[in-house]
């Protein structure tokens, strides 16, 4: 945000995750235990990354936060504005 590029780039893990291999992130995350029922249907995106190549040569940075880390801070940060609205 403090560059004079002002054209969008991906900010992500470049390390590539299943949905299956996400969902086991968050419930670990959440302390919870989930079971999965895969049906019968179109087979959408099987795993998803980013492609920083364009933030490394225009920036010359790279994330240094992990997947999981950056899913539990988000996790925990929706966790206190969720029981922030309950009290």
């Amino acid at each position: 945000m403090m560059s004079n590029y002002f054209e969008p780039l991906n900010i992500g893990q470049d390390r590539m995750v299943t949905i299956n291999q996400l969902s086991d992130i968050i419930s670990d995350i959440a302390g919870i235990k989930i079971s999965r029922k895969h049906i019968p249907g179109p087979q959408g995106v099987r795993g998803r990354n980013s492609d920083n190549t364009k933030l490394k040569q225009i920036l010359n940075w790279e994330p240094q936060v992990s997947l999981e880390e950056g899913l539990e801070k988000t996790y925990r940060w929706i966790e206190k504005q969720i029981e922030s609205t309950i009290k």
